[in-house]
């Protein structure tokens, strides 16, 4: 397979954190989620690092056991449409639902974002994986997990085509001859399919990078499809280089069984890295973040994945419960990892949810360390870049300042930014337009 030169990384900003308890830790800022200050400084740390992307994850549905980040944040679009206007390189991708959400909504609004930013716009696309979500939007229930990928890959269709709405020279803006725009170059959709039907045109052009770029992130049978038929980009989580290694062949393969060139997907793994001047220092610091939860909120964290199941009625140091197809609606590849975890290794409930609520990778210890790992993944074909997170404020601070240097300086990390466009710094070709390509093959 063909390898890009460069690393890529996006970063996860998550306000509060993912951990359940994170929140606690004397450096978080506990109103962090809807802070603009705070999101606006981890960015523009980011940025200054030459990272490729900022990543807004979001959800529909919460309930009094959610992590507390969910609780009370901002809504990616908007949060992400204030962001550019304080960046100037750095992609801009924020999650939106194709269960629950019309696609001529989904097109005008990440299209305004990408003009917005100059052509830095990305989306994230997700299927909803909570069940609680139907209750939000007035739906009789939630669709199947099948279901909500069919519905995607129409979703996706459609959207892309409602972005080919306009040729890219069709407006003229000519004050002299009073033409505005050439009518033969605007384009109405008219699709009419099983799940959507839209006329179209869409009432706004396309960007400098042609379309906005389009993330996946789900790693189920439906979702490694999805991504292979028509994700730019794909965020993903492993634990282990062989795990890692064996999805980027499957979905880089399902990429060109479908058409396309290898180059034409970016796989981006999740790291978590903890970074200390010892390796004693970074595991400190692990254990600090892990000793703020309680077995309790370990509990709620892990039923959230098994559609809010209730866990406090198991005991707590015996084998974990047999759950049959609990969590096949909702989070379908995690737990269908988890289950298979606690089998395997024997672990007991106690276990599994210290685990889950606070996941030890591999990516912890000195900068060194964590540069040699994120190397050996994307030297050994595991992944095309990263998408980093943390638990703390300053874990980004230190990957930049003290990772991202190193990368730097062997010579498989950029200095600068090669493009002021999300899909030049990803390296993805610009979407040529349906309409103008028909044009040049008629």
């Amino acid at each position: 397979m063909a390898k890009r030169k460069q690393i890529k990384f996006g970063v996860l900003v998550h306000g509060v954190g993912g951990n359940i308890s994170g929140w606690r830790h004397p450096e978080v800022l506990t109103d962090a989620s809807v802070n603009f200050p705070y999101y606006k400084e981890q960015v523009q740390i980011a940025e200054a690092g030459k990272v490729d992307l900022v990543f807004i994850a979001d959800g529909l549905y919460i309930t009094e056991k959610s992590i507390p980040h969910f609780l009370n944040r901002f809504e990616p679009i908007t949060l992400l449409s204030a962001l550019a206007s304080v960046t100037t390189n750095i992609g801009l991708v924020g999650t939106l639902s194709t269960s629950y959400s019309d696609p001529f909504t989904v097109a005008r609004q990440f299209s305004s974002l990408d003009h917005l930013s100059g052509g830095r716009a990305g989306w994230n696309l997700v299927t909803s994986p909570l069940e609680g979500s139907a209750k939000n939007f007035g739906k009789p229930e939630h669709p199947t997990h099948d279901e909500r990928y069919k519905i995607a890959e129409e979703h996706l269709e459609v959207t892309r085509g409602l972005w080919d709405s306009w040729e890219d020279d069709a407006f003229v803006r000519n004050k002299e001859t009073g033409v505005f725009f050439d009518p033969s170059k605007l384009h109405r959709l008219d699709h009419q399919g099983k799940y959507f039907n839209v006329q179209g045109p869409l009432n706004i052009a396309r960007s400098k990078q042609g379309q906005p770029v389009v993330f996946q992130a789900g790693s189920s049978e439906s979702g490694r499809n999805l991504a292979g038929k028509g994700a730019d980009a794909v965020f993903t989580g492993h634990e282990t280089l062989e795990e890692a290694q064996e999805f980027y062949k499957d979905v880089k393969g399902r990429a060109v069984a479908n058409g396309r060139s290898v180059d034409d997907i970016v796989i981006l793994p999740g790291i978590a890295p903890i970074i200390g001047r010892t390796q004693e220092e970074a595991e400190r610091k692990y254990e600090e973040i892990a000793s703020l939860v309680s077995i309790q909120n370990a509990l709620d964290y892990l039923g959230r994945f098994f559609e809010h199941h209730d866990f406090s009625q198991y005991p707590l140091d015996e084998p974990f419960p047999e759950l049959g197809d609990l969590g096949s609606n909702s989070f379908r590849s995690g737990t269908d990892k988890i289950k298979k975890a606690a089998k395997e290794q024997g672990l007991t409930l106690r276990q599994v949810a210290l685990q889950s609520a606070t996941p030890r990778g591999q990516f912890i210890g000195t900068p060194e360390k964590v540069a040699d790992l994120i190397q050996k993944w994307h030297e050994e074909e595991a992944a095309d870049g990263f998408i980093v997170y943390s638990a703390l404020p300053s874990g980004l601070r230190d990957f930049v300042e003290l990772v991202i240097p190193i990368l730097q300086e062997r010579g498989v990390y950029r200095t600068e930014y090669e493009s002021d466009t999300l899909r030049g710094n990803l390296g993805l070709p610009i979407p040529a337009n349906r309409y103008s390509v028909a044009k040049v093959n008629s």
